[in-house]
């Protein structure tokens, strides 16, 4: 299973997370976040990382040439497109990207069945603040292409045995403070969820 480590702000993090086993690396740049980052810091970070780490900046409301401006500067390569955006969005996108649907209810899963998509609960802000999505929504559903995002932590994830997702989103869930990873966490985390 895939492990993204969102909100990185910080190197030490970056790297500690990368060394544990982390498949990806999230960015957030949206400016009402607690974990918002500078594009020139991302840029700065993600240097200095170890290859094959994938890097992923996380926009809300954005157009697609900012989208494109800030992934190439940085060095992201790929967008996680956490708003409801139109196709022309998507057709005017350099980017690759992965489409966040905000999951009310099953039919949201089903409507993106044959795509990959990275599911995350929905509230009235975005970014899931740690809810979950009902498990049993995923019930008779393929989730091969399907990343989980939502109020996981590592004493959660045996729960998604046998549901086959093709890998697990988590910020809050390792966090000490927002913008702050716990060390120990992300790295119980990384082990439980490689275990599925």
């Amino acid at each position: 299973m895939k492990v993204k480590i969102c909100g990185i702000t910080n190197l030490d993090d970056a790297l500690m997370a990368s060394e544990a086993g982390a498949d990806a690396l999230g960015f957030v740049f949206y400016e009402k976040s607690h974990r918002y980052i500078l594009p020139q810091k991302a840029k700065e970070i993600i240097k200095n990382l170890p290859p094959f780490v994938k890097t992923v900046g996380l926009f809300v409301n954005a157009e697609a040439l900012e989208v494109d401006d800030i992934c190439t500067f940085a060095g992201i390569d790929m967008a996680q497109i956490h708003f409801e955006a139109n196709n022309e969005f998507f057709a005017q996108l350099k980017t690759p990207y992965i489409r966040v649907v905000r999951v009310a209810c099953q039919e949201d899963i089903v409507k993106y069945k044959d795509d990959y998509i990275l599911a995350d609960a929905f509230v009235e802000n975005y970014g899931g603040e740690g809810q979950r999505i009902a498990l049993d929504w995923f019930d008779g559903i393929d989730c091969s292409k399907i990343i989980l995002a939502g109020g996981l932590a590592s004493q959660n994830l045996s729960e998604l045995k046998g549901y086959n997702f093709y890998g697990v989103d988590v910020s809050s869930g390792v966090e000490i403070s927002k913008g702050k990873k716990d060390h120990t966490k992300v790295r119980e985390f990384i082990v439980n969820a490689k275990r599925l």
